[in-house]
């Protein structure tokens, strides 16, 4: 089969939705695959990643958060005349590309929506988005979700149930080996010996930093908090945050943030709104035996993935407080922790890596190509 993914952005831009469209294209044994997405400059491109014809679009301007082209009419209608695709995997949230390939789409090529999250912040513009939304439900022959939780609580999805399919994501277990023992010890070493809660992530605002920022402030163990990653709300974070165990540490290699993973003893995962639709960073966390603190997120997939009172432990949205005693909990019940982070590296072995996720996207695609035959 031939499949076309369109994605809002491609690698090397990295986020979760780019992420997984990347291991969907890396790993389609059998299939042809291309990538139609924006460019994060001004100029049209044509390039590979991998192996995988990537057609990039130049944007002119951004607005909420959406990229706007007067060249992706001709790009993605030229991409499906010559690639002349059977299926095309579409990334949604993403309305503008939407729209256009609701006016170019054949009738005869398979149509995927993999719906990675609902719009929820553009609510002011969502009323000119919601009939473009509807129409993409509309065409489609099949609509992906990563976790049940979406799938139930999702209120655009509730017309079209009969055609959605539950597809989790998948973390690489090849970039998370175990690193040498000298390698963790080193890195406790830099913290001189205290106990690690961890997190990695954009600093935006669905992913509750602030709460984990005013968590620490109740935290009674002998710990250090480190913050890995960045963002827009970076340098304001820094700058509300007092206390001397709190580390800003940036972006981190694959070989560090891994690291990272095995040499802590919590894993905090502060998001609030079910933005945050499954949690991949999270995922990688319990794959590396490091238990998790967590939100309660209705809609969500989060509590799918870390399972509270089996995996981690799971508190009331928003409150840092408790936040903070689950944080203690973990520390000072070390054969609890220990049960945990074994319960959660089973979990995501058996349920969330990157071979069940594409075992159950060819099942999708077989489908469709069977439906077609």
């Amino acid at each position: 089969m031939r499949i076309l993914h369109i994605s809002k952005y491609y690698y090397p831009y990295v986020g979760g939705v780019e992420n997984v469209c990347k291991y969907l294209a890396d790993n389609s044994a059998g299939h042809e695959v291309a990538v139609v997405c924006f460019n994060e400059g001004h100029l049209n491109s044509v390039g590979e990643v991998d192996g995988i014809k990537v057609y990039r679009v130049g944007a002119f301007v951004t607005i909420a958060r959406q990229a706007i082209s007067l060249s992706y009419f001709t790009v993605l209608r030229r991409v499906i005349k010559r690639f002349k695709p059977d299926v095309i995997h579409f990334h949604w949230a993403n309305p503008y590309p939407a729209a256009i390939l609701l006016a170019v789409i054949p009738k005869d090529v398979k149509l995927i929506i993999h719906w990675h999250m609902d719009i929820i912040k553009q609510r002011k513009i969502y009323r000119y988005i919601k009939p473009i939304e509807t129409k993409l439900l509309k065409r489609a022959d099949l609509i992906v979700v990563t976790s049940p939780q979406y799938q139930e609580g999702s209120v655009p999805l509730q017309p079209f149930r009969n055609k959605v399919k539950v597809v989790p994501n998948g973390i690489d277990e090849s970039i998370l080996k175990q690193p040498s023992r000298k390698a963790t010890d080193n890195l406790r070493r830099k913290y001189k010996g205290k106990r690690i809660v961890f997190f990695v992530g954009r600093h935006i605002p669905y992913k509750g930093l602030e709460y984990l920022i005013e968590a620490e402030k109740y935290v009674e163990s002998d710990c250090v908090f480190v913050i890995a990653g960045d963002g827009p709300l970076t340098r304001q974070l820094m700058l509300s945050c007092q206390s001397k165990r709190v580390y800003f540490v940036g972006r981190l290699s694959d070989e560090i943030l891994n690291r990272y993973y095995y040499a802590s003893s919590v894993f905090a995962f502060p998001s609030i709104t079910k933005n945050e639709a499954f949690g991949m960073a999270l995922a990688e966390a319990m794959y590396c035996y490091t238990p998790a603190v967590t939100f309660t997120i209705p809609g969500s997939g989060v509590n799918w993935v870390n399972l509270n009172g089996v995996t981690g432990i799971e508190v009331p949205n928003s409150d840092a407080k408790a936040f903070a005693r689950a944080i203690d909990k973990l520390l000072t019940d070390e054969s609890l922790a220990n049960d945990y982070a074994e319960a959660a590296h089973q979990r995501v072995a058996e349920h969330f890596t990157l071979g069940k996720m594409m075992e159950e996207m060819e099942k999708c695609y077989q489908e469709l190509n069977n439906h077609a035959g």
